[in-house]
């Protein structure tokens, strides 16, 4: 067994968060009426993707009856149906379709990870329990180690830089604003790190976030990491 595997197995088993344990275990038992003839996955989710990627994305957590039926990041809902759509139109993933685990898709040079790995009462984590996930973001990024880190939100935008400023790699969290498109080298043995709107139904049924803006993100990445590929 791999370091990665290991470390998704470690999250899978996680029962740090009391509260999140309760609400995640309550939704798979009490079931979305269209999802009736599910078997929830009800656990923690891990991280998805190649182990080896030149990009990682992390959003913000599971949704309750997305990943925490699925078992699979941004697999099962709304934003997973568009994040997926535009990570295999830009290269980064086999097939459109993101239904169940299973389902043969494959991440091409990308791996998902989210903030937290247990949804959250009416999405919101406390800071406690986004403190408990830290450890295995962290370890996500000594072993996929990305040349390009793509936050979707605030939240995880916050949480990453707040990872590294912790860690003495950057001087303040304050320094880089959030903005859809923005693009930060935060230096020297770091990802380069780049923005986007979070692909929640409320950004995209809105034209918050539409499909052109989420292509040109990923664009932008595909050039960097082609640019700066190892020799």
């Amino acid at each position: 067994m791999d370091a990665l595997e290991q470390l998704n197995r470690k999250v899978v088993a996680c029962r740090k968060c009391p509260r999140l344990v309760v609400y995640r275990a309550k939704v798979a038992r009490e079931k979305r009426r269209a999802f009736q003839a599910w078997e929830y996955w009800g656990k923690p989710v891990p991280g998805f993707g190649d182990p080896h990627a030149g990009l990682l994305i992390l959003g913000l957590a599971p949704a309750a009856h997305g990943a925490n039926r699925t078992g699979r990041m941004f697999t099962g809902d709304r934003s997973g149906d568009f994040l997926y759509q535009a990570l295999y139109r830009a290269g980064f993933a086999n097939q459109a379709r993101s239904e169940r685990r299973g389902d043969g898709l494959a991440l091409r040079n990308a791996y998902i990870t989210a903030v937290l790995r247990c949804a959250p009462p009416a999405n919101k984590p406390l800071p406690s329990e986004a403190a408990h996930c830290r450890p295995y973001l962290e370890r996500e990024l000594e072993l996929v180690r990305p040349r390009a880190v793509l936050v979707l939100g605030g939240i995880a935008l916050r949480a990453y830089l707040s990872l590294l400023k912790e860690r003495g790699q950057i001087p303040s969290v304050g320094a880089f604003a959030f903005r859809h498109g923005a693009s930060y080298a935060l230096g020297e043995g770091l990802p380069r790190l780049f923005v986007s709107y979070h692909p929640s139904q409320q950004n995209t049924f809105t034209g918050k976030l539409t499909e052109a803006m989420m292509a040109r993100v990923l664009r932008g990445i595909r050039r960097f990491l082609e640019r700066e590929s190892p020799a």
